[in-house]
This record gives C-alpha cells, structure tokens and sequence, in this order.
C-alpha cells in the first residue's frame, strides 16, 4: 500500500513536518506501507488551464500522478486568510472527478487562530469528497503556537491525535481495500 503526503504549502516547513508525522505515524502502525512527502514547495506547478494534463509541464504531470496512483493520501494544508492555500487547490483543479475512488483522503491544516479549524470541514472536505474520497471523521488542527524556536513540536496531545487519524486512514484504507 502507498501512502502519499502531499504539503499544501509554497514556504516554510511547519505543514511538510506534521505531514511527514503522519507519514511515520501510518508507518509504525502498518511497516509495510510505502510512504511519500510530496512538498509542493519543491515542483513548478502550471495553473490550470482546462486542457489535457500532457500539456502541461513535467512537475504537474509527476505530481498529479503521485496522487492519482497513491492508495491513500494526507493532505496538508496551513490556513490562509481563512483558506486553503491556492497552491494546493490549484493541485486538486488538475486531478478528474473520481481521481480518489476507493482512497481514504487524511486531512491536516495549521492556523494561527483556533477559528481556522473549521476550514477542513467547509473547505477541504467537500473538495476530497467530491474527487470520491473517503474522508476519515477525525482530521488535525495545528496551531502554530504548538511550534517552538525550532520548528519542533513537543506537546504529547499533538502525537496523540496524529496517531489517531493514522491509525484511522490505515484502518479504513484496509477496509476498502478488503471488501
């Protein structure tokens, strides 16, 4: 099974490393599982233009198909001005109605307001399921006061909930692919 994360974020390093926690966390719970960190901060991704995806560049290609041949996904994302960032629905424009039938899609967002939470449930969530995903109940908020100087995370509760929502996304990931 092949897990891909993908990092919603164009700077900084917060959003690549609690999805990268995810990534060892889904790791510890099933050893056999591939795992990827796909940083968009890393590819030139073309905007969408409505056309077939072999015009577009070879970064957007190699990213679109990192998530359509994913068996299940975790999506990052920090919260901008109340928003996912546009990077990342740029991502999702590119990917076809059903690109995540039969995959179980985690979420992950960071904010610098406890508001911001609510984007996963009004935004992010609605995206994924309408690309077919399935969508685990739980997600996680990361508020960036969980981050010290260093960019580390220490708070137990923190890798408590990532655990929760890898164990889940594996769980549900073997159900579909089980059935």
């Amino acid at each position: 099974m092949k897990l891909v994360g993908l990092s919603g974020a164009l700077a900084g390093s917060k959003t690549a490393k609690v999805v990268h926690d995810i990534l060892i966390c889904a790791k510890d719970i099933q050893p056999d599982i591939q795992t990827e960190l796909v940083d968009l901060k890393d590819y030139d991704i073309d905007f969408v233009r409505g056309t077939p995806l072999q015009y577009y560049n070879k970064d957007t290609i190699e990213v679109v198909n990192k998530l359509l041949f994913a068996d299940l996904l975790v999506i990052g994302t920090p919260i901008y001005q109340a928003s996912i960032t546009g990077a990342l629905k740029n991502v999702l424009d590119h990917l076809p109605m059903n690109a995540f039938k039969e995959k179980v899609a985690g979420i992950v967002t960071l904010g610098g307001s406890d508001k911001h939470f609510l984007v996963a449930e009004h935004q992010l969530k609605p995206i994924l399921t309408f690309l077919k995903a399935t969508v685990p109940v739980g997600n996680v908020f990361v508020h960036n006061d969980l981050f010290d100087e260093n960019k580390e995370i220490s708070n137990p509760d923190y890798y408590r909930r990532i655990k929760k929502l890898a164990e889940e996304m594996v769980f549900l990931q073997n159900s579909l692919t089980n059935r």
